[in-house]
């Protein structure tokens, strides 16, 4: 998986708990998925071990991972 410097210094840092493998799995087989205005990707799956969605963010290449974080106001995919 490829990231970002940020991710590796300030992200890890801040939510140790994260694991590599969700933030892989989300961007293989995301819940849900949309392009931000600026290109990056944001990318939505379920966890059940912390009980939430947690939100991945890729660069525009849709691999390089710039952020993930439990996304609590995230309720699923508009209708």
């Amino acid at each position: 998986m490829k990231t970002t410097q940020y991710f590796e210094e300030q992200v890890l840092a801040r939510r140790p708990y994260l694991q590599r493998e969700w933030c892989e799995q989300a961007i293989r087989h995301p819940f849900y998925k949309e392009t931000q205005a600026d290109g990056r990707v944001r990318h939505w799956i379920f966890v059940d071990t912390i009980g939430k969605y947690l939100r991945v963010v890729t660069l525009e290449d849709r691999e390089t991972v710039l952020n993930a974080f439990p996304d609590r106001n995230f309720k699923g995919p508009p209708l």
